[in-house]
């Protein structure tokens, strides 16, 4: 028997100019300069957390701010290669 997968939000960090280019369907655009003050915003998404960015090291950086500060979340590489 498979386990359902449960729901999960993307949290894209890149540029608004460059998420406007294009992004996964339903992803959410936080860019990794403001993530520091949106945290809070951020501890209040109920599902899991993916958080991607053009396919560099911003998710890297994004995910080890998240984790520095007890918020748990996965690192989905670039946004074109989400799900």
């Amino acid at each position: 028997m498979k386990k359902a997968r449960s729901p999960k939000t993307i949290i894209d960090v890149r540029r608004p100019d460059e998420f406007a280019k294009g992004h996964a369907e339903g992803s959410i655009n936080i860019p990794l300069q403001e993530m520091p003050e949106r945290l809070d915003e951020i501890r209040k998404i109920k599902s899991p957390v993916v958080v991607v960015c053009g396919g560099g090291t911003r998710h890297v950086k994004a995910f080890e701010l998240l984790k520095a500060n007890g918020i748990e979340s996965e690192k989905g590489g670039g946004w074109k290669n989400v799900f």
